[in-house]
């Protein structure tokens, strides 16, 4: 099972450094390019216009062709779209490029949860889940050590072509894994279902709704399911949410701009870039911990752990920072608060909200659910980036962090009311319990 989960995290590793590496390689593409900040910003972003796509499509092919496939295909964009953007020679083609490779960070993003989910039993699902959320940081620390390693050749094209061998891992490795016993459920193949199941440890409980789900396989089948069924459009609502909330208090605001919010109260530019090094090893060892616990601990009682410490560290972090211009300790203060948000993040909010979608999704619409909650995150994800820097600007970095103060003070009441523990329990007895609580009929999987 960990050798599985390990060769399907690989897309997770994709998915962060190729949404890590722009930081560093835009400081030699920009002059080269000549490019204006709004078509630096344009270049940047078109990675999350993809990958919202990407996140849409990729759980309803994933029910089309299977997760194995479709994760086949990720692979494959991946190597190209990599390629691509290493002999990129202008502006539109680059941009083009990173849409292109977005549409492969999206569809993984979904796609990697729902097959590890899939094929692990309940008691050891959140860790083996939680593996693709630590490999996404161990690809953010990557792209940040290696454009710290290339940023004296100043190859920008060797920065983005990296991600290819990863990419190569990921295909090559799922040809020779089979695919997971819920999809192959849904096909009809219950005896290969059966056999897959009993090789990963699960029991054959988790089976049974996707046997009866199978009439709704392919893209008018669930969608007449979420129309038809109250309980189901609540339950996806609630996964949307939950995509929502991983965003909402401005983590990728700290990942993308900690160097620009350094650099902006006194550190040196060369000091500022390492900011990003700090950030990625704190996740890093972070994300290892939440891996540890997950399991124990909880998924509810984790990631209200960890958003009451985003709240508490974003209202510190507003009164250190106001503090530190021009004062290099203050400064070091705040970086160091940053630290305390992001793991905080990493161990207990980015592992709980990928785990949490990828269980409570009714397997009746597994894909379309997973897919519009991906679609939520990553739209969150876009305008975090989209529109901090301009926050920033007119309401100050102190006001901006305590607006994400407040959204993780109205996170942390949605969570408390409306999310259900998982920890030890099977797919189906997750949807069983929206199924009752949302007045649902208990035969509908």
């Amino acid at each position: 099972m960990r050798t599985v989960a390990a060769v399907a995290a690989f897309g997770g590793l994709l998915f962060g450094y190729d949404t890590g590496v722009m930081s560093g390689a835009l400081l030699f593409i920009s002059p080269e390019f000549d490019m204006t900040a709004a078509q630096e910003g344009w270049v940047t972003s078109m990675l999350l216009v993809g990958a919202a796509v990407g996140a849409l499509l990729g759980g309803r092919i994933a029910d089309w062709l299977g997760r194995r496939l479709t994760l086949i295909i990720g692979g494959l964009i991946f190597i190209t779209g990599s390629l691509w953007c290493a002999f990129a020679g202008s502006i539109a083609s680059l941009g083009a490029a990173r849409t292109f490779l977005g549409v492969a960070v999206g569809a993984v993003s979904i796609v990697v949860p729902m097959y590890i989910s899939e094929k692990s039993p309940a008691g050891v699902r959140g860790k083996m889940v939680s593996l693709n959320t630590f490999m996404i940081v161990v690809g953010q620390l990557t792209a940040y050590l290696v454009n710290s390693v290339l940023a004296g050749t100043g190859s920008w094209e060797a920065m983005l072509g990296m991600a290819a061998i990863p990419g190569v891992i990921l295909t090559v490795g799922m040809i020779f894994l089979p695919d997971t016993p819920v999809w192959l459920a849904r096909q009809g193949c219950m005896e290969e279902a059966r056999a897959t199941a009993a090789r990963a440890g699960m029991g054959l409980d988790e089976l049974s709704a996707a046997e009866d789900g199978r009439g709704s396989r392919g893209g008018g089948g669930e969608w007449a399911a979420f129309r038809a069924h109250r309980w189901i459009r609540l339950t996806v609502i609630i996964a949307a949410v939950i995509g929502v909330i991983q965003q909402i208090t401005g983590v990728n605001a700290i990942i993308y701009f900690a160097p620009t919010l350094m650099n902006e109260v006194g550190m040196s530019v060369e000091n500022s870039i390492y900011t990003s090094i700090v950030v990625g090893v704190v996740s890093v060892l972070a994300c290892w911990v939440g891996l540890q616990i997950i399991d124990r601990v909880g998924r509810k009682r984790l990631l209200l752990i960890g958003l009451s410490g985003n709240v508490i560290s974003l209202v510190v972090l507003s009164v250190t920072y106001r503090a530190a211009e021009g004062n290099q300790g203050l400064a070091l203060v705040s970086l160091a608060v940053m630290a305390v948000f992001i793991a905080f993040q990493q161990a207990a909010v980015s592992p709980t909200t990928w785990l949490l979608i990828s269980e409570i999704v009714p397997v009746k619409v597994r894909g379309l659910g997973m897919g519009l909650a991906g679609l939520a995150l990553w739209v969150a994800n876009w305008a975090v980036a989209q529109f901090f820097l301009p926050m920033v600007e007119a309401l100050s970095a102190t006001g901006t962090f305590l607006i994400f103060a407040v959204l993780g003070l109205a996170a942390v009441g949605f969570v408390a009311t409306l999310v259900p523990e998982t920890k030890g329990h099977s797919l189906e007895e997750v949807g069983a319990s929206f199924r009752r609580r949302f007045g649902g009929d208990v035969s509908v999987g």
